[in-house]
């Protein structure tokens, strides 16, 4: 049996404003898993993610990510795990003044990459997105559709096992969400687990992945 990369157990989190944003979820996922997590605006899917990548603590429970327990880690611990994690929003996050080339080079540079390594790994992630020919380009020359792409390009350039893509396709039409989607079921083919959160039904319905749903900060089985 696959190994289990992502575990919670009994995770709960309240905001400081007395907001619970989740309630006593347990969930694992699998080396290799395609996982959608749907849910309504504001019912904790980014939540649940920003406890994946340790932007937010649990505050109670815990959060496993290859058997490391996110509570534990500080400073390098924690910058050494997060490089095992990709992770894909849905505004994109990319530099105005940098290029495609340099938007997608910037997380290896951060990682102490060598230039030679950089180029190396550029050129093969900008043709699995489709962007080869667009390394030049800065983002306000492209389309919504391929801003994203660069995006999940700087997410996966560094090879992390672990994709986080936080409702991917929420800004995009149904096309461009699809051709997203494709993408990530590449990754996923060639070993890239996958997490995303999405509340488009047609997305979810285009393939036979397995489905959990947040309501009122309960996780459930759709699928």
């Amino acid at each position: 049996m696959s190994q289990v990369i992502v575990s919670f157990n009994q995770v709960s989190k309240v905001y400081r404003n007395g907001c619970q944003a989740l309630e006593a979820i347990n969930l694992q996922i699998r080396r290799g898993d395609f996982l959608f997590i749907t849910g309504a605006s504001g019912s904790g899917k980014s939540t649940l993610l920003k406890l994946m990548y340790g932007e937010e603590r649990p505050t109670q429970g815990e959060v496993m990510i290859n058997d490391a327990n996110l509570a534990g880690l500080r400073g390098d611990r924690l910058s050494k795990l997060r490089r095992q994690i990709g992770v894909v929003f849905q505004d994109y996050k990319l530099i105005p003044r940098r290029t495609v080339f340099e938007n997608v080079a910037f997380v290896l540079w951060a990682q102490g990459f060598t230039r030679k390594e950089i180029h190396r790994r550029l050129l093969p992630t900008l043709k699995l997105v489709g962007l080869h020919t667009k390394a030049d380009c800065f983002p306000e020359e492209l389309s919504g559709g391929e801003q994203q792409r660069v995006s999940i390009a700087r997410a996966i350039v560094s090879t992390p096992p672990l994709l986080l893509a936080d409702e991917p396709t929420g800004n995009l039409d149904p096309d461009n969400s699809l051709q997203v989607l494709k993408i990530l079921k590449k990754l996923n083919a060639i070993g890239i687990t996958i997490v995303l959160t999405t509340h488009d039904e047609q997305l979810v319905r285009a393939t036979r992945d397995p489905v959990m749903q947040l309501r009122n900060g309960h996780l459930f089985q759709a699928r």
